[in-house]
């Protein structure tokens, strides 16, 4: 089976007249009347018609019979009605020329638990639309609030924009909160997947980015549907210049494998999932306020040119929490250049500590000229993203004229040095909703929450420095192989690893006792025992070091003879700086994947990993390497010698060649340890596994 490089799918489908419609069939009871109730409410400027079998008008439109009765094929419909009957309609749609559907119904594959012919309808439902686009089933539709159409059959809490980000997710339930949000973000889509029956929600994704109106994508993600699909998101995103940032939550969708190394395990599949969209330059975050307010953020700025930024605030206590918050995220506060410092102290006074969080006590509180004139100064260090922290009053309570001042003065700053500012509410509450959107319209962020906010600038800056550097090259995509899994000795693993250019210790092989150390006469001492056909030789006791003798090797072989057929063994490899392991698994979303870290007796105990999708380059790996926490140990820690990290990484990008010319037929390859040596001395497979197919 060969292995296949950015393999494409069938061309996907055109969703224009689906998302941005001119005409609206509406079948069904409640769900059509609400429909027409939605855009009428928004103002959709196209036709609607709707079709029901008894009915003469709803909401003061002709109702017709059937499909087709219509006056023309629609460009959208929603159907609303059962699960046999919206078979029966999509097939009719289809026939007609309409441009695409969302099916409303469950039943299908959702349900197929508890029906039995879920997923036998489901199939049906996707032969019954042929070319023509559908969403679902058991889907909401979604909200265009560029156009007034909406194909959503409930409330909404969102108001016509001439421009904004598109929010897409699986879950209804989640679309009907976000279009509830008063966090200021400009909706332009709200959209729901359903069942990814047909259309994914990556192709919708990629059908929305294509609006010049739209500025932004955030994804809302249980499973990825399509790696093709995503790929192609990511390459559009950045060409059009339009970040895409993911929430991705749930259980991974790779396979099940019944797997003999640490390889798997240490991987994670939510850590398969953080190497992908890295890959992508696709941001990630964690919760659904991370999500708004990072597309906050890239609405008004995009992706940031680094993590350096600077924050002010009128108190010590706020400073302090901006300073902790920055320890967890890759984000800099950068301390002030010298030519800040004066106008700060100018402005400020000079009891005011000059510093990176800043407290600027409340001397210029209420003043907008002094306050502008700091803001001014601190703006104008090259910052990213400069960050006042400001909590609003109760209006209903307090008198807020000096916090709308605050409010000047930041946009004043902002305007007049051309730099990105976000005012930040400590509490989200703290943030009143009118403020919100009058700062948004400076283009000013508006943050709700100091974690919040760090977190959108540490997606901003990531999505930035990945959009920096060349587009990686698509994913390697290799069908599961079939056959009988086999797993080969040490012996056997390590032959194939020389012939792909890694290093491995000189050995032999042996049979018997004598045999074995006959072999360590021969490659001289000391050396290593070790017990073949074992997969954790350690813990079976078939693993002997720094064997000084034959008496010492003939008694270690003879005692391992009741748990190993037979031996390897090796030259006993020099001291170590460090020890690493280097896997590879197979994900079923991403491929072949390889992992880095830390090896040996640490394997597990550290934790401490990275994951590489495949293919690579050997300038991702050294920064694989350098991100992990035993890199401090191989960069010389505490006088003792720095490793040979050179000879790591072309030891990683040969077994990253080997796993991609090996992908049909490989399901896991570990390495561990390697043993680094002291820089230049190399760096040496101690231990290896192969499992492949036959």
């Amino acid at each position: 089976m060969a292995v296949v490089l950015g393999t494409e799918r069938a061309p996907p489908r055109s969703l224009d007249r689906l998302i941005r419609p001119r005409s609206i069939a509406v079948f069904g009871g409640k769900e059509a009347h609400r429909v027409i109730e939605q855009c009428d409410r928004t103002g959709f400027s196209g036709q609607i018609w709707p079709v029901h079998p008894r009915e003469e008008e709803i909401l003061g439109r002709r109702c017709y019979r059937s499909v087709a009765k219509l006056p023309e094929a629609p460009d959208a419909a929603f159907v609303g009605v059962n699960r046999a009957l919206t078979i029966d309609i999509i097939r009719e749609l289809s026939a007609r020329g309409a441009g695409g559907a969302i099916c409303y119904a469950s039943g299908f594959r959702e349900a197929a638990s508890e029906l039995f012919d879920g997923t036998d309808l489901q199939e049906a439902l996707v032969a019954a639309a042929g070319d023509m686009p559908i969403v679902g089933p058991n889907c909401y539709g979604f909200i265009n609030m560029l156009d007034g159409a909406l194909l959503w059959p409930d409330q909404h809490g969102m108001q016509r924009v001439a421009r904004g980000v598109a929010v897409l997710t699986q879950s209804s339930n989640i679309a009907c909160n976000i279009s509830m949000q008063k966090r200021g973000l400009p909706l332009a889509y709200v959209m729901t997947a359903g069942n990814q029956a047909q259309t994914g929600l990556s192709d919708l994704a990629c059908a929305v980015v294509e609006d010049p109106r739209v500025t932004a994508v955030g994804l809302h993600v249980e499973g990825f549907d399509s790696i093709e699909a995503l790929e192609r998101l990511a390459e559009r995103a950045r060409e059009l210049h339009k970040p895409v940032v993911t929430l991705k939550v749930g259980k991974s969708e790779a396979a099940k494998l019944a797997t003999i190394s640490h390889t798997a395990s240490l991987a994670g599949n939510d850590r398969v999932s953080s190497a992908l969209l890295a890959r992508l330059g696709i941001g990630r975050v964690d919760t659904l306020p991370e999500l708004l307010e990072t597309l906050k953020l890239l609405h008004l700025h995009g992706p940031l040119g680094s993590a350096d930024i600077s924050s002010m605030s009128c108190s010590g206590g706020e400073a302090s929490l901006m300073a902790d918050a920055g320890v967890k995220r890759r984000v800099n506060f950068r301390p002030l250049r010298e030519d800040q410092r004066q106008p700060l102290k100018e402005s400020l006074g000079e009891m005011v500590a000059i510093a990176n969080p800043l407290d600027y006590h409340t001397f210029v509180w209420g003043n907008r000229e002094k306050q502008t004139t700091a803001f001014i100064a601190m703006m104008r260090g090259g910052y990213a993203l400069n960050l006042i922290v400001l909590d609003f009053p109760r209006l209903d309570r307090c008198d807020a004229a000096d916090w709308v001042t605050t409010c000047e003065a930041v946009i004043d700053a902002a305007k007049t040095t051309g730099a990105a500012a976000g005012i930040v509410a400590s509490l989200g509450e703290n943030m009143p909703e009118e403020t919100a959107l009058s700062l948004m319209g400076a283009g000013v962020v508006p943050f709700f929450g100091i974690d919040e906010a760090l977190a959108a600038a540490e997606v901003a800056a990531a999505i930035g420095a990945a959009w920096a550097r060349p587009a990686a090259p698509p994913l390697m995509a290799a069908a599961v192989p079939d056959g009988e899994a086999v797993t080969l000795t040490e012996a056997e693993a390590k032959a194939e690893l020389a012939r792909a250019g890694i290093a491995v210790p000189p050995g032999r092989t042996a049979k018997s006792p004598t045999q074995a150390a006959d072999a360590a006469e021969v490659l001289g001492f000391p050396v290593v025992l070790k017990g073949l056909g074992i997969a954790h030789k350690t813990e079976a006791g078939a693993v002997r070091l720094d064997l000084t003798s034959r008496d010492q090797v003939l008694a270690a072989a003879e005692a391992m003879a009741l748990v190993a057929p037979g031996f390897l063994v090796e030259k006993m490899v020099a001291k170590p700086v460090a020890e690493v392991i280097v896997g590879a698994m197979r994900d079923a979303v991403a491929g072949p994947v390889l992992t880095i870290g830390a090896g040996g007796i640490l394997v597990e105990l550290l934790d401490d990993t990275a994951i590489l999708t495949l293919p690579t380059t050997e300038e991702a790996i050294r920064e694989a390497i350098h991100g992990l926490k035993i890199s401090r140990l191989m960069g010389g820690y505490r006088g003792a010698p720095k490793a040979d990290v050179a000879s790591l990484v072309r030891v990683v990008a040969a077994v990253a060649s080997y796993v991609v010319a090996n992908a049909a037929k490989l399901d896991e390859l570990e390495i561990n340890p390697i043993m680094v040596l002291p820089d230049g001395y190399g760096a040496v497979a101690a231990d290896a596994l192969i499992r492949r197919r036959k």
